[in-house]
C-alpha cells in the first residue's frame, strides 16, 4: 500500500477489519506491503473488507482520508459434492412397473457456484444383484430419481444394495458415495391351484346347507398377503345363484354352500365348473419383461364339481291355495260348491280330506275333491264371521313314501234370504182423539230393514181407516 503525502513524515500504515482481527491479513507499517498469516477457507470467508489508513507517528493524526479495498478469496475445489436427502432404505413391491422407482436423491457441493468446482453428476456406480438395471435420471442441478428398466423377481433377490456416486468437474475432481438399500415386497406371482380336480356330492332339495365341502388349494406366494389368499369364482353352472363358495380367512380353503331353495321335480344332477385367483392381481417377471395375467398365457386353475339334488316328496300343490264361493243362505244341500284343481310332480294319487267344517254343513270327495253342502247354511250362524264367511279346509294328500300334503282354503260368502218375519214393535194400541187424530205403527226391524208394505186385514177397516204410508220403514193410522 503507497500515500504520497507521507513525504518528509513520520509515519505508519494500518489496516483494520475482520481479516485483520481474526488473524488473516497483517501490513508492514513502514513499507505498506500487506501479508496473508494463514490459510483462508473461501466457504466461510468469501471475501474480506479493508479499511487502510496512515498516520503521523509525532501527533497519531491521519494524514490523508482512509481508503477501503476488498479482497476477495478465490476458489479452489477443496469440498466434493455429498448427498443431503436420499432414503438409506427403500421397499419396492415386486409387481413394480419399469420407469420411475419411488426414489429422490439430493446432493450438494458448496464450493463457489456456477463454477466447476460445485458442478457435479450423480451416477449408480455399484448394484448388487446387477438386474434389474438401475440408473439415475436427472432432474434439475442436484437432485436424481432412480428409473429401472426391466423387473423385479422376488424369489431371485428379495433385496439390493445401489452405491451413488456424486463426483465433481474440478481439478482434481473430488466426490463421495452413498449407500441404499433396497428391499423387494412380495406379491402375486404364482397362481393358486386345487388339491383336488373333482368333487362329488348329493344333497337333498330344497334345503339350504352351509360348508357342504371344502376345496383346499396351494400358493407358493408369502402366506396371509393378498398375493397368496385365495378368490374362488363360479365359471359355469351356477346361472341361478343357488351355491356360493366362500373363502375361509384362516386356511384358505373353499366353503362350497346352497343358499338358495330350489324344486328340481325329478332328481337332478348338476355340473359346476369353479376357478381361482387371488385377491392381488397376477403378475410374473418372464426374462426381464414384466408379464400381466391375460387369460392366454396363465389361466387361472379350475374344478369340476358335481352335484346330485336328490328329489324329495313334494306335496300336491292347489291352484289356487285360497278359494272365494258365493252361495245364498239357506239354500238347498247337494249342491256341488266347489272343485279343486290339484298339481303334484311327483305323483299322480292323491286323496282328499276335510280338515275344518265348524258347523258340519259340507263334504267332500275323497277323489276328486268336491266339496257339496250336506246341509242348509245359516248366515245368523255362529261360525260364520262379521263378513258372512264360512271358512271351509281341505287337504291334499299324495301316496309318497312318507305321505307328503297341502291344504286349500274355501272362503263361502253367504248372501241373505227374507227369512224373518217383520214384526210390529205394538199388537195393540189406543187412540183418543188428539190435535193430529192418528197413531204412529213402527216394525221390529232388527235384524233385517225396510223398506215394507203395510196393509189392513179386512175391507170393512179400509172403510174408516186409512194408513200413510203404506210402504216405507212406519206408517201412521188415520180416521
Amino acid at each position: 500500500m503507497y500515500n504520497d503525502k507521507i513525504q518528509d513524515k513520520d509515519f505508519r500504515f494500518e489496516i483494520t477489519g475482520e481479516a485483520v482481527t481474526e488473524g488473516y491479513l497483517t501490513i508492514n507499517e513502514t513499507t505498506g506491503d500487506v501479508f496473508v498469516l494463514k490459510s483462508v477457507d473461501r466457504e466461510k470467508y468469501d471475501c474480506f473488507h479493508v479499511i487502510f489508513n496512515v498516520y503521523d507517528t509525532d501527533t497519531n493524526q491521519k494524514i490523508d482520508k482512509e481508503l477501503a479495498f476488498d479482497v476477495e478469496v478465490k476458489d479452489i475445489n477443496d469440498n466434493p459434492p455429498r448427498f443431503i436427502d436420499f432414503p438409506q432404505t427403500f421397499t419396492v413391491s415386486e409387481s413394480q412397473v419399469e420407469g420411475f422407482l419411488g426414489v429422490e436423491v439430493i446432493a450438494q457441493d458448496i464450493d463457489e457456484k456456477n463454477t466447476k468446482n460445485s458442478t457435479f453428476n450423480i451416477t449408480v456406480v455399484q448394484q448388487t444383484p446387477l438386474e434389474p438395471n438401475i440408473q439415475a435420471k436427472w432432474i434439475d442441478e442436484r437432485t436424481v430419481h432412480l428409473n429401472f428398466t426391466g423387473c423385479f423377481d422376488y424369489e431371485k433377490a428379495k433385496d439390493y444394495k445401489i452405491t451413488l456416486e456424486a463426483k465433481d468437474h474440478g481439478t482434481p475432481p473430488l466426490s463421495s458415495t452413498a449407500v441404499i438399500s433396497l428391499n423387494v415386497r412380495d406379491t402375486n406371482t404364482h397362481m393358486p391351484e386345487f388339491k383336488k380336480k373333482e368333487f362329488q356330492t348329493e344333497v337333498d332339495e330344497m334345503k339350504l346347507f352351509r360348508d357342504v365341502f371344502r376345496f383346499q388349494v396351494e400358493d407358493k406366494d408369502t402366506p396371509n398377503t393378498d398375493g397368496w389368499r385365495a378368490k374362488f369364482f363360479f365359471i359355469s353352472g351356477n346361472e341361478e345363484g343357488i351355491f356360493k363358495v366362500e373363502t375361509d380367512p384362516k386356511t384358505n380353503e373353499g366353503i362350497f354352500s346352497i343358499v338358495k331353495e330350489k324344486n328340481y321335480e325329478i332328481t337332478t344332477t348338476v355340473q359346476l365348473e369353479i376357478g381361482v385367483e387371488n385377491i392381488e392381481p397376477f403378475t410374473k417377471c418372464v426374462n426381464g419383461k414384466l408379464i400381466k395375467q391375460d387369460g392366454k398365457l396363465y389361466r387361472p386353475d379350475s374344478i369340476n364339481v358335481t352335484v346330485t339334488m336328490i328329489d324329495d316328496n313334494d306335496p300336491p300343490v292347489f291352484k289356487p291355495p285360497k278359494a272365494d264361493v258365493f252361495e245364498k243362505e239357506e239354500s238347498e244341500p247337494g249342491r256341488v260348491l266347489f272343485t279343486p284343481k290339484v298339481y303334484d310332480p311327483d305323483s299322480t294319487s292323491f286323496r282328499f280330506v276335510l280338515v275344518e267344517d265348524p258347523a258340519n254343513w259340507v263334504s267332500v270327495d275323497e277323489k276328486t275333491g268336491e266339496i257339496r253342502a250336506t246341509k242348509k247354511m245359516d248366515r245368523e250362524s255362529p261360525f260364520v264371521d262379521a263378513d258372512n264367511v264360512y271358512k271351509v279346509v281341505i287337504a291334499a294328500i299324495d301316496d309318497g313314501d312318507p305321505p307328503a300334503s297341502s291344504t286349500c282354503t274355501i272362503s263361502i260368502h253367504l248372501r241373505d234370504t227374507n227369512d224373518h218375519k217383520p214384526q210390529l214393535v205394538n199388537n195393540r194400541l189406543i187412540m183418543c182423539g188428539n190435535e193430529n187424530n192418528k197413531v204412529m205403527l213402527s216394525v221390529d226391524a232388527d235384524p233385517y230393514n225396510g223398506p215394507f208394505h203395510f196393509s189392513l186385514d179386512n175391507d170393512e177397516d179400509t172403510k174408516q181407516w186409512k194408513l200413510d204410508p203404506a210402504y216405507g220403514a212406519f206408517t201412521s193410522v188415520n180416521p
